[in-house]
């Protein structure tokens, strides 16, 4: 890597801004040509398992804010038509709202951080800040604020991503790297903000994550049947493996996802390998999990260590090429799996212990890669639905202010903060993109409903 001055990090930004003025970012306009959205959610599901993709599409059907949360592919297509920024970053790819929320560190702390990397990749900047923006401008619609309470929210959100940004310029490098936000932080910072309820309602959310571990999933989610504990099916959002298939074919894909976790220890650092080693497989299933991820392979894997009240439950989820690819060029790394596991590293003040990744031969002949971590540990997601103007804010707030340290952590921060600079043109700018792209996504949404109508897609509502 070049080595610049302070100085000439800093010009580099200002040249960004003169090629590309602040103000350039307001504008979403469909262009003549643009692809149809249906047809590429559709080009989507063509890798995922038939079956499942009827319950993506349902769940999209939910709200526009629903339809944007599975259709990253749709908003990356559309951004790559728009002035792209030479200034890159590791790139989240999907940072809409609820891909942010609170999880365990390894040091077992309560961390806010963003949560979800299946389509990192290195891209502009600027394109992950658009998309958390526009998802904050769908959920104040959801919640039914008014324009000028959403546009608070919006503009509370890019500006704490400016402000935090510029924070971050002025700091050693080694003192972004360990920049973290806990959860004794975030209710310290806030509490004069929101009300005491609110308050009192985050704190009794947070000692209920704290139950959120493997223990507390081993005992929701399994059984003991013959007197071994088996992983209970739900079809069909959890099916087990030997209701999936039978005979041979269940001896088959057994024998995958042992081949899953041998190579994966390899992925690991030597201090986890050896913890994972003294857990024994028990047991899996297939797990349907989130909104666009519906319809990737996601498995999840019952190990039990010194007894049966000694349980480690893992995900073994499908990585398949970021939508970002096509329109940003190939990853640099050739498995996809590992693609997400070196995004996240990058990106999260901290990751999972269990973070690794895999690539193998499904019973079907076909090679397919996969990341594996810890299905729960102390997980807690934002109620979106439940927040008022206050609240949403303040959410948003954090989301921008995380969203600017993984930033800094991969590109330029001393660049980008001075293409944003001190006034809130910048902020102003992607307030108005928010606004026009979400009308957008209203109408895409009613694409995907006129579709249902009509039977060009099949959709499966209430999983």
């Amino acid at each position: 890597m070049p080595h610049l001055s302070a100085g000439d990090h800093a010009a580099r930004g200002k040249a960004e801004r003169a090629e590309i003025p602040r103000t350039t970012h307001a504008t979403w306009g469909a262009p003549p040509h643009r692809p149809d959205p249906i047809a590429l959610l559709e080009e989507q599901a063509k890798t995922r398992v038939p079956e499942l993709v009827p319950i993506r599409y349902g769940r999209m059907l939910a709200s526009p804010l629903a339809f944007y949360r599975g259709a990253a592919c749709v908003m990356a297509s559309d951004l790559a038509a728009t002035t792209r920024s030479r200034l890159r970053v590791q790139l989240c790819g999907d940072a809409h709202l609820s891909n942010f929320g609170v999880f365990g560190s390894p040091e077992r702390r309560m961390m806010f951080d963003i949560n979800d990397f299946d389509e990192t990749l290195p891209g502009p900047w600027d394109w992950d800040v658009k998309r958390l923006a526009v998802s904050m401008e769908l959920a104040g619609r959801d919640n039914g604020f008014s324009r000028s309470a959403r546009s608070e929210i919006v503009l509370a959100t890019v500006r704490e991503y400016r402000e935090a940004m510029r924070s971050f310029a002025a700091l050693r490098d080694l003192d972004v790297w360990y920049a973290s936000l806990d959860i004794e932080r975030i209710i310290d910072r806030f509490r004069s903000r929101v009300g005491r309820e609110r308050l009192h309602v985050t704190e009794r959310k947070v000692a209920k994550a704290r139950a959120r571990d493997s223990m507390q999933a081993y005992e929701k989610l399994t059984r003991e049947v013959d007197g071994r504990r088996r992983i209970i099916s739900d079809p069909p959002l959890i099916v087990r493996m030997d209701e999936l298939v039978g005979g041979v074919a269940r001896e088959q894909l057994e024998q995958q996802v042992r081949e899953i976790l041998r190579g994966y220890r390899g992925t690991l650092q030597s201090d986890r390998r050896h913890l994972l080693e003294r857990y024994s497989f028990a047991d899996m299933a297939h797990k349907v999990v989130g909104i666009g991820s519906v319809g990737l392979r996601a498995w999840i894997i019952l190990l039990l260590g010194r007894d049966d009240q000694d349980p480690l439950l893992l995900q073994a989820k499908e990585a398949q090429a970021s939508v970002l690819e096509r329109f940003l060029g190939r990853s640099e790394h050739r498995n996809s799996g590992e693609r997400v596991v070196a995004g996240q590293r990058l990106m999260q003040a901290a990751s999972d212990i269990f973070l690794g990744w895999q690539r193998v031969k499904g019973v079907d002949g076909i090679e397919r890669d996969f990341y594996v971590r810890q299905l729960r540990d102390w997980k807690l997601s934002a109620d979106i639905a439940s927040l008022d103007r206050v609240a949403l804010a303040t959410y948003g707030s954090l989301c921008g202010w995380t969203l600017a340290r993984a930033h800094a952590r991969s590109g330029d921060r001393i660049a980008i903060a001075a293409y944003l600079g001190k006034a809130d043109t910048f902020d102003e700018a992607i307030a108005a993109f928010a606004i026009a792209y979400a009308d957008q996504t209203e109408r895409d949404h009613r694409a995907l409903v006129d579709a249902v109508k009509n039977g060009r897609v099949q959709a499966k509502t209430g999983l």
